[in-house]
This record gives structure tokens, C-alpha cells and sequence, in this order.
């Protein structure tokens, strides 16, 4: 169960660091900067750990729909993204291949 969790935590730090960029302003702003290098060495460590008890395929795939799930959402919430039910649609797809992923994952 450990993996999983190292996973999970994984991409919420990829989605931080992904939103990190964001307010970086193409890392021109020094606070969100480190931000952003803290929170994705942060995740790449996990993820590397991660993966040494899950499959690559399984774990990168679950690391990055974390992480684009996660972007997503905070994009409409912070920035005002647009909401449309495709877009919606899609998001609810993202999250149920997530969890379809772990579901039929062996580890």
C-alpha cells in the first residue's frame, strides 16, 4: 500500500508544481520559482519510489492523470478556466481511468 500512497502524494505535488509554473510568471517570480523546483523534485522522488514496487506504465500513467486532473480543476478555480460539460465529461473520464488503473493494478 505504501507505493500507493508515495503515488498519490506524487501527483498532488505534480499538480502543485503545475500550478506553480503558472504563478511563476515563466519563472520570473522568485517565491513561486523555488515553488516549483521544491514541489517537483518532491514529486519525482516519489514517484521514482513509487515505481520501484509498482509498474512504470501503471505508476507514470496514474502520476501524470493525478497531476492533469489536479491542474485542471485548480485551473478553473484559480484562473477562471472555463467550465463546459465536454470539459467536465472529459475530467470525470480522466479520474475514472485513474482509479481504473489502481483497481486493476496487481501491486
Amino acid at each position: 500500500m505504501l507505493p500507493w500512497i508515495y503515488l498519490g502524494v506524487a501527483g498532488l505535488l505534480e499538480t502543485c508544481w503545475a500550478i506553480g509554473l503558472k504563478y511563476s510568471q515563466g519563472f520570473t517570480k522568485p517565491i513561486p520559482m523555488i515553488f516549483t523546483a521544491v514541489t517537483l523534485i518532491l514529486s519525482m522522488i516519489l514517484l521514482a519510489r513509487a515505481a520501484d514496487s509498482l509498474p512504470i506504465g501503471t505508476a507514470y500513467a496514474v502520476w501524470v492523470g493525478i497531476g492533469a486532473f489536479g491542474a485542471a480543476v485548480l485551473g478553473i478555480v484559480l484562473f477562471h478556466e472555463p467550465v463546459t460539460p465536454l470539459r467536465v465529461f472529459f475530467l470525470v473520464m480522466l479520474l475514472g481511468a485513474i482509479i481504473g488503473l489502481k483497481a486493476t493494478s496487481s501491486s
